[in-house]
């Protein structure tokens, strides 16, 4: 049962999710963006670019973990702590409750895959 709850595709769902609302947040940020390229608008677009990073490379780390490749999940726990201190830095402004309850799953699948390994 603990197998199909904590299932690698937890990790295949992650980096969809993250990427797409990377690509969403860069796409609001350029439509709603008033005036030159400016720092402003640098930082904004780094949230969405940090997403689309998080999310590709949980890509490649499924695609490892699908081959047994036995980094992956060590991978995937780093990403899945970074996008929960991302969501803890943005928290104030952006409520993200879904990213943190997927960051915690890819976490707990990550942590999951590591004991089993060992």
């Amino acid at each position: 049962m603990m197998n199909i709850i904590l299932s690698i595709h937890w990790i295949l769902a992650a980096a969809i999710w993250y990427f797409i609302m990377g690509l969403l947040h860069d796409v609001y940020v350029i439509k709603n963006h008033k005036g030159p390229y400016d720092r402003e608008l640098l930082r904004l677009l780094m949230d969405g670019h940090v997403l689309m990073l998080s999310g590709l490379i949980l890509g490649v780390c499924y695609l490892m973990m699908l081959k047994g490749i036995p980094y992956a999940p060590l991978i995937s726990l780093i990403v899945g702590i970074g996008m929960i201190v991302y969501c803890c830095m943005i928290f104030p402004f952006l409520k993200s409750f879904v990213t943190m309850f997927i960051s915690v799953m890819v976490i707990l699948v990550a942590i999951r895959l590591n004991c089993v390994e060992i």
